[in-house]
């Protein structure tokens, strides 16, 4: 078996674009992907991508092809029933952080990623390999074994496998996600849908029968929450429209897809239907007009889950006294983007800050290997660093993430008090330029020189 430099765990989104980091910065090195389906995933819905991950998506020669067949916009609008402005979010601005926001279909994504990675060269992909479990990690490298029994090792193995990671089960064997006790009922339908005697559309402030709406809009209502319409595709010929639903407890994988098509019910997801519907009549002709019609093969769920805060993202080097153990590790395995830190949707940050991850741990890796020698004693000190700086930008977000929903107003249940339910009043803008105008260059070499990483150069 030959050993590669990098074996990425994963073809989604994280693990592509992982691969095409590592080939720009580290050029020298050779990167092979695994991933567990049969082909490139075909997930339904849209991501949305804000300004700090599309200039990174820009510096990897990717961000003009999704520009193809993405949805561009500025700003998420809060609305009441009676199209009060409530409140506003920022998802891009191209005068202010040099990128408008983006909508762009999942599987168009990871379609784009897997044809630059082709075209990059030197870039393997391998399907139907389902990480397993970690054989052995050396001073030198990780061997690792697959489900079908077949092994391969690498000098380092990159866990991009999202927030339910195989790779994490490494390093944390006896942790658990936690699920938030929410999940996301979604479906599409075509914009001409929203208006009355009007075809098409969809541009930001598309007039209805019932009045100008801006889109992308979140109308709320106090009994029944949060509707969202967002539009999507190239020139926003369809929307997404969505919900939120509590639920009591978590399920896995088959789990979820038992209940989107009726607990067993093939192809039953009418129950979605009927969700989306619920209360309807509270909320303005516009979303009356985008549940009348719904195709059932357009429903998803999306269930929310959280990650514990991880005292570390690496494999750690065993103490003296504990290299004499069965089992060492040596900072060989690496979890990055939802495997290490899942974040709840409310700022729209989940994909953005895997972005991040990626791109960050890409520039360390390369600053390492023109170090040559430099870099295997200064790595374990490199990846403390990468993860400090992470986990304050991650923790940030979170903050964001709390004060975002203090804004909104979720469903009252029996028994709930108004706390937090938002008032039917403008909010001051959120201050973003943190977030999206961050140089990411200049922000690695600040976290090297904290931990007074140098690499011998």
């Amino acid at each position: 078996m030959s050993t590669e430099t990098y074996a990425i765990i994963g073809a989604g989104l994280s693990g592509l674009t992982l691969a095409l980091a590592l080939h720009q910065q580290c050029p020298g090195s050779s990167t092979t992907i695994y991933e567990s389906r049969p082909a490139a995933l075909d997930i339904g819905g849209a991501i949305t991508l804000s300004p700090n991950a599309l200039r990174i998506l820009d510096r990897l020669g990717i961000y003009s092809r999704f520009r193809q067949q993405a949805y561009e916009f500025d700003t998420l609008h809060y609305r009441t029933s009676t199209n009060q402005p409530l409140d506003t979010y920022e998802f891009g601005s191209a005068p202010k952080y040099g990128y408008r926001g983006m909508r762009i279909y999942r599987h168009a994504a990871i379609n784009i990623l897997t044809e630059l990675v082709a075209e990059a060269g030197g870039i393997q992909v391998h399907y139907n390999k389902k990480f397993a479990r970690v054989v052995a990690e050396t001073r030198e490298e990780v061997v690792f074994g697959f489900a079908d029994g077949a092994t391969a090792r690498a000098r380092y193995l990159l866990g991009a496998d999202g927030i339910h990671s195989a790779v994490r089960g490494y390093l944390f064997p006896d942790l658990g996600v936690e699920f938030m006790g929410a999940v996301a009922v979604t479906a599409t339908v075509p914009t001409q849908q929203l208006y009355t005697g009007r075809g098409g559309g969809g541009a930001e402030g598309e007039e209805s029968a019932d009045g100008e709406w801006p889109l992308p809009v979140t109308i709320m209502n106090r009994k029944y929450g949060a509707f969202v319409i967002a539009p999507q595709r190239k020139d926003g010929e369809e929307v997404l429209i969505g919900r939120q639903k509590r639920m009591d407890r978590p399920r896995d994988r088959a789990g979820w897809a038992a209940l989107l098509n009726g607990e067993g019910q093939e192809g039953n997801k009418e129950w979605c239907v009927d969700f989306l519907r619920e209360g309807v009549e509270e909320f303005p002709a516009i979303v009356q007009r985008a549940v009348q019609r719904i195709d059932p093969d357009t429903v998803n769920l999306w269930p929310f889950y959280r990650v514990p805060q991880l005292e570390r993202w690496t494999s750690t080097k065993m103490s003296r006294e504990q290299e004499q153990e069965q089992e060492q590790q040596y900072g060989r395995v690496v979890i990055l983007g939802d495997a290490a830190h899942a974040i709840p949707p409310s700022a729209g940050q989940g994909v953005n800050q895997a972005i991040e991850d990626v791109y960050t741990f890409a520039l360390i890796a390369g600053r390492g290997e023109k170090a040559g020698t430099g870099w295997e004693e200064g790595r374990a000190k490199a990846w403390k660093a990468w993860q400090a700086g992470r986990q304050a930008r991650v923790d940030r977000v979170l903050e964001l993430n709390a004060k975002v929903d203090s804004r909104r107003m979720i469903p009252l249940q029996e028994g709930d008090q108004e706390q937090g339910v938002a008032v039917e009043v403008e909010m001051e803008p959120f201050e973003l330029g943190w977030l999206y105008q961050p140089d990411f260059e200049v922000m690695v070499d600040e976290w090297l020189a904290a931990e007074g990483v140098t690499f011998g150069l």
